[in-house]
C-alpha cells in the first residue's frame, strides 16, 4: 500500500515562507511523476506544481511561478515544495500526489496539510 504523508503546513503572514514535505512509504517513487495540488474553500482543486519521475522536468501554475519550487529525492522517497512570497490567495489545503502525468492519472494522494496566509 502506497501512503503519502504531508507535513510543514501552518499559519504564516503575507510575504512569509513555508516548506512542505511529502514522505512516501510502501513503494519507491522513482517511477512516478509527483505533484502538489491545493484546494481552497469553495474552489476546485488545482495543480500547483509537478515534477516528472526523473526530476528533470517541472511545471508550475502561473499563480505560483517564481515563488514556489518543487523538488524530489528518489533516494529518500520524498517530495518537497518551497513556498516563498506567500499571499492570502495561497491559503488552501495542499496535497501531494503520485502517478502518471501523461495519463492524467495521479493514483495516490496524501491527506493534505493546511496552509493559511494572513494579511
Amino acid at each position: 500500500q502506497v501512503v503519502l504523508r504531508e507535513s510543514g503546513g501552518g499559519l504564516v503572514q503575507a510575504g512569509g515562507s513555508l516548506s512542505l514535505s511529502c514522505v512516501v512509504s510502501g513503494h519507491t517513487i522513482h517511477m512516478y511523476d509527483m505533484a502538489w495540488f491545493r484546494q481552497a474553500p469553495g474552489k476546485e482543486r488545482e495543480l500547483v506544481a509537478r515534477i516528472d519521475y526523473t526530476g528533470d522536468k517541472v511545471a508550475y501554475a502561473d499563480s505560483v511561478k517564481g515563488r514556489f519550487t518543487i523538488s524530489r529525492s528518489n533516494a529518500q522517497n520524498t517530495l518537497s515544495l518551497q513556498m516563498n512570497g506567500l499571499n492570502p490567495e495561497d491559503t488552501a489545503v495542499y496535497y501531494c500526489a503520485a502517478g502518471f502525468e501523461d495519463r492524467n492519472d495521479y493514483k495516490f494522494w496524501g491527506q493534505g496539510t493546511q496552509v493559511t496566509v494572513s494579511s
